[in-house]
């Protein structure tokens, strides 16, 4: 049976607050199903354009090898140290490939955006460098559960 959290919407973020959130955050952990049923998670940095989480993947790593076996994916992105700063956001869907693999460059348009975002994130460039290892996986999410227990202290100051 499953529980409702009672003040799960009173802490969830904002769809400007996710966008926030997801633009400034730098790494994520991502969840994959092996061939045998096992959980894997791993550490990755991410682009978040508005609608999708872009995943620049090593081609040669677990995390590549299940989502070839198995495109359900979960990607959880998370900050805060003490219980008031928690905040994060849950992200699940099916992984799909983007152009080719590994990146090497060929024209995408689709990935215009995404690169670039990436880029400017995590290098302060504004052209992508390709090391002929990774490639882009896109997950537009089915489903996105968020929290910002900073937002507990306001519920708990009204009468």
């Amino acid at each position: 049976m499953a529980v409702t959290q009672r003040r799960g919407r009173k802490i969830m973020m904002s769809p400007d607050e996710l966008d926030a959130f997801l633009g400034t955050e730098r790494t994520c952990r991502v969840a994959t199903v092996s061939g045998d049923g096992a959980p894997h998670v791993s550490a990755l940095w991410f682009a978040w354009d508005g609608t999708s989480l872009w995943l620049f993947s090593i081609t040669r790593s677990k995390r590549w090898a299940d989502l070839r076996g198995d495109q359900r994916i979960a990607v959880v992105i998370d900050s805060g140290v003490e219980y008031g700063e928690l905040r994060g956001v849950e992200l699940s869907g099916t992984a799909v490939f983007v152009a080719e693999s590994p990146r090497v460059g060929e024209p995408c348009p689709e990935l215009e955006a995404p690169e670039r975002l990436f880029t400017q994130k995590y290098f302060g460039m504004d052209t992508m460098p390709y090391d002929g290892k990774h490639a882009w996986i896109r997950l537009t999410p089915d489903a996105i559960a968020s929290w910002d227990f900073r937002k507990l202290a306001d519920l708990r100051a009204r009468p």
